[in-house]
């Protein structure tokens, strides 16, 4: 949540309030949409990243306000836990050398970043989970201080009312009670934002949908938490658990917890924020002077804070944008599926891969969504963060039905040749096309990713007599030092 908000308190009349604009700011979305608004077809693409500080011995480092000083670039900015840090990379074309432009600007930003961190001793790791975080580390006292944060924590609580339970069953299971949100701060995500119009936007989000599972098969990075190997992407189930506002009986009735895949395919932008509305109370309820049916009137354009603010506490896997830029309003799909890591080649394979495949499906004469159930979608996804690049998915047969295979030969066989394509589409220089699909087909063949080697490596250090918390730590000072020499992660080594 990026908003910049202040800590305060709020009273009953504050939420019917906000419902009141919330609802407005939802007819002034739609007359923006039925009026042709929005911004001409500019083909952007954004990225953002979150960081982990660690130090030497691989373990949290809570000092993101120092290690910002130091870096001194608005392109850095804080995150939920002191311990993390987040990247902007500027929104750039997609076509061209883009996919080399942008593994330049991360190398480059990255290490001047990594280099002012260690002047107070910490390093930036890019990963989806520190491994080495322990339940002591991620508690309020170590929130991000901001007040944004300390109010989502709060209101997360007050909503709950009661601590928050993390019950994760994987390879090994983990229960564990906090008594805040601080959990959440261990999920650190690749976010990757394409500007649409309205009229692909529906196309572009169920396709985004659909690929999720996949996208999660080739890239999972997020395999331990306080000690124990759960999921391989354990990241989302963390999240939604962190997150979590419903006391386990309104679990029990089906209400829908704000960390959501989501129920159906969709027709228009409007379906996902009237959604939004229709099944989730305000978590914030701060509202904006703007009457934005007011401002329509008058040939203006409405910044709907309101809907934007509401839209930022409802996390859905990808996610709609509303944002208006030098008076001009626009769209944005925003895929928050990817974790971060582990080097910057393998997530600009990631970002290729998904622009390439959402691009192709998007255009697709027959809609992947019209063949593929919406459950089966989310069944896909959760498959693929249990599994990993061992996932078996469930995927349209040509002739009508579904087939059941196994992910890596999914990716490799079918959607690589429509990433391909969608990149072609793209007018992507074509030599980078192939070296990052390359990098994906790799990490298919040899059935690897960066939770495959974080779990080997984990199990060899134990192998070979380290305690647990020894093995993670040294395990995790290993995937550094790989980070560093820039190859993509189906090309480590293995602990010998």
């Amino acid at each position: 949540m990026g908003e910049k908000v202040v800590a305060n308190g709020f009273d009953l009349s504050d939420r019917r309030m906000y419902r009141r604009k919330l609802q407005q700011c939802l007819v002034g979305l739609e007359r923006l949409l039925e009026e042709g608004r929005f911004d001409r077809p500019r083909n952007l693409m954004g990225l953002e990243i979150e960081l982990n500080l660690a130090d030497s011995d691989g373990l949290p480092r809570m000092m993101n306000e120092e290690v910002l000083e130091r870096i001194a670039s608005r392109d850095f900015q804080t995150e939920l836990a002191q311990f993390n840090i987040e990247v902007n990379i500027a929104p750039h074309r997609l076509s061209g050398r883009v996919l080399d432009r942008l593994a330049e600007e991360l190398r480059t930003g990255l290490g001047y970043a990594d280099r002012k961190a260690r002047e107070v001793g910490a390093y930036i790791v890019m990963v989806g989970i520190l491994p080495t975080l322990e339940a002591q580390d991620l508690v309020s006292a170590n929130l991000s201080r901001a007040d944004r944060y300390t109010l989502l924590n709060e209101r997360i609580l007050a909503m709950r009312g009661e601590d928050i339970t993390l019950d994760i069953q994987g390879v090994e299971h983990l229960v564990y009670t906090s008594a805040s949100i601080a959990p959440e701060a261990a999920c650190t995500s690749t976010q990757m934002h394409l500007q649409v119009t309205p009229g692909r936007f529906a196309a572009v989000w169920n396709a985004a949908q659909a690929v999720s599972g996949p996208q999660i098969a080739a890239g999972a990075n997020s395999p331990f938490l306080f000690g124990r190997e759960l999921w391989r992407e354990t990241r989302p189930l963390l999240f939604q658990q962190a997150t979590d506002v419903r006391p386990q009986e309104l679990r029990a009735q089906g209400v829908r917890p704000l960390t959501w895949f989501g129920e159906r395919w969709i027709d228009s932008a409007a379906d996902l924020f009237a959604e939004n509305l229709r099944y989730f109370p305000s978590l914030l309820p701060i509202c904006d002077d703007e009457d934005p049916v007011r401002v329509l009137d008058d040939g203006g354009v409405p910044r709907l804070r309101e809907l934007s603010l509401h839209n930022g506490t409802i996390y859905r896997w990808n996610r709609p944008i509303y944002e208006v830029v030098d008076g001009v309003p626009h769209l944005r799909v925003e895929n928050r599926v990817m974790p971060a890591g582990p080097t910057v080649a393998d997530v600009v394979a990631n970002a290729a891969f998904y622009y390439g495949l959402v691009r192709a499906l998007a255009e697709a004469p027959r809609p992947v969504w019209h063949r593929l159930p919406f459950g089966v979608a989310a069944a896909n996804f959760d498959a693929a963060c249990r599994y990993g690049i061992g996932a078996v998915l469930h995927w349209p047969k040509p002739r009508g039905g579904l087939v059941e295979v196994p992910a890596a030969d999914l990716i490799r066989d079918e959607l690589l040749p429509l990433a391909a394509a969608g990149l072609d589409a793209w007018d992507i220089e074509p030599a980078d096309r192939d070296r990052y699909l390359g990098i994906i087909e790799q990490r298919c063949r040899l059935r690897t990713n960066g939770a495959e080697w974080q779990a080997a490596a984990f199990h060899r250090l134990l192998e070979r007599g380290l305690d647990r918390r020894a093995a993670l730590a040294a395990m995790t000072q290993r995937y550094r030092e790989h980070v560093e020499g820039g190859e993509p992660v189906h090309c480590w080594p293995q602990v010998p």
